[in-house]
């Protein structure tokens, strides 16, 4: 799911999710910056995954739900949902929460 949200809104994207719960992860291997966030327990999966990307006069938060680590030695294969009703919820969390 892609959240659009206006610069002029939320002039810094990082701390932006940072203020949703959001902690960042540094994958090291594709050398990528993103955020999670743990929507129960303090288990690492499910987790709730977003990307930032510039997107010229907005922000763009690209959100999934990771269910499960990736299973693939070498592999970048994940179970993650990028619409259906939590996702959904979630989105709408982020942008109440960066739009008030």
């Amino acid at each position: 799911m892609k959240i659009l949200i206006p610069k002029s809104k939320v002039p810094a994207a990082e701390a932006a999710i940072r203020h949703c719960g959001y902690g960042q992860i540094v994958d090291r291997r594709e050398n990528k910056i993103s955020y999670a966030r743990r929507p129960a327990g303090g288990a690492l999966y499910p987790r709730f995954h977003v990307y930032l990307e510039d997107a010229g006069d907005n922000w763009s938060f690209n959100l999934h739900l990771d269910q499960r680590a990736p299973v693939y030695a070498g592999q970048t294969a994940h179970a993650g949902e990028y619409d259906g009703v939590v996702v959904e919820q979630e989105g709408v969390r982020i942008k109440n929460l960066l739009l008030k």
